[in-house]
């Protein structure tokens, strides 16, 4: 330190270095923070599809991200069945339920729980978690999805299309593919399709201003 409390020629550099690079980096971070919110916002279900693959690497990201998935006392009530064969899309698009996107599909991810009677709740919530993951994960690839859901008599006739035990629980089956901008019927987007958070947030309790 010289007299008077300045530093050096060579040590000011360095601090100012030093400073620069600290708000870059907070300013790298801040940008980061922005573009992970847009990337959560902008998630969007897409049900037509390219005819192009989808590569084996990202395949096995999605599997990574839903086996890391959360679950209530982490029991990990799921095991997934990855469909790409055309006919047997095809068939699954026809059940009972709202599944007609999975034949349009590069390949499908069904679902399925264990069923147990007593975690209904549970694993209602966990499938409804690991699903948006898998959504989102997708997604960092660029990749388009929707979340098909059969009902009714679908159910049963999915487990025998698929070969799964009938005590096991199958309601979600996902369809991954790229993204057919072109495809006619393909979903348009309105400028305003949410709610205002006005009219959604309320403060401390219902009605709260």
């Amino acid at each position: 330190m010289h007299r008077g409390g300045t530093l050096p020629p060579h040590l000011g550099k360095m601090r100012e270095s030093l400073t620069t690079r600290h708000v870059a980096l907070k300013m790298g971070a801040i940008a980061m923070e922005a573009e992970a919110i847009e990337f959560l916002r902008t998630l969007r279900t897409v049900r037509r599809f390219t005819e192009q693959p989808v590569p084996q690497a990202v395949l096995d990201d999605l599997l990574t991200v839903a086996r890391w998935s959360g679950s209530a006392n982490n029991r990990q009530p799921w095991v997934f069945i990855v469909v790409r064969d055309r006919d047997t899309l095809q068939r699954l698009s026809e059940l009972e339920g709202y599944v007609r996107h999975l034949a349009g599909a590069a390949l499908a991810i069904v679902v399925v729980m264990d069923g147990d009677p007593d975690q209904v709740e549970q694993e209602t919530f966990d499938e409804g978690v690991l699903s948006q993951r898998l959504q989102l994960a997708a997604a960092a690839h660029g990749l388009g999805s929707a979340i098909g859901w059969f009902h009714g008599e679908g159910r049963q006739t999915a487990k025998e299309i698929l070969g799964i035990p009938r005590e096991r629980l199958v309601r979600t089956a996902l369809s991954f593919g790229y993204e057919d901008v072109g495809a006619e019927g393909a979903r348009s987007h309105p400028p305003q399709a949410r709610k205002p958070l006005a009219e959604i947030v309320h403060d401390e309790r219902f009605g709260g201003a």
